[in-house]
């Protein structure tokens, strides 16, 4: 089973939203099927097999989530942050900005899904292998 430094070695290689694909890649080593990320403190979730969960605390000072989503701003700051223009902190408060209260990694189904506080799916996007 995975560890959270395990975890923690994966994620230290990860500058921007550009490096994204390789640190899905360097999970699926290590047997991480999937993981929630909570915007409010950054704390993480991550699934592996057998109901197997790891948990990393809050990351960051919690930052207020907007009530309701917007899906424009929100996908506007997404593909910047995708092209390597924004930092993890700084992606993390356009997301509370624009109300995604969380994002879901399926590993299997190689999907990113970003919720809003209602845990409505506001976006579904395939993770490019």
């Amino acid at each position: 089973m995975f560890t959270i430094e395990q975890i923690k070695e994966a994620h230290s290689k990860v500058k921007s939203g550009a490096d994204f694909p390789n640190y899905i890649q360097d999970l699926i080593i290590l047997g991480v099927k999937g993981y929630d990320t909570y915007v409010k403190d950054g704390s993480v979730v991550y699934y592996g097999l057998n109901n197997y969960t790891a948990e990393a605390e809050e990351k960051y000072p919690e930052i207020k989530v907007a009530d309701f989503p917007n899906k424009e701003l929100f996908i506007e700051n997404l593909v910047k942050h995708q092209h390597g223009e924004t930092d993890y902190m700084t992606f993390c408060n356009h997301c509370a900005q624009a109300g995604i209260a969380k994002w879901r990694v399926d590993i299997v189904e190689m999907t990113c899904t970003y919720f809003d506080k209602s845990e409505n799916e506001i976006l579904i996007e395939k993770i490019p292998s």
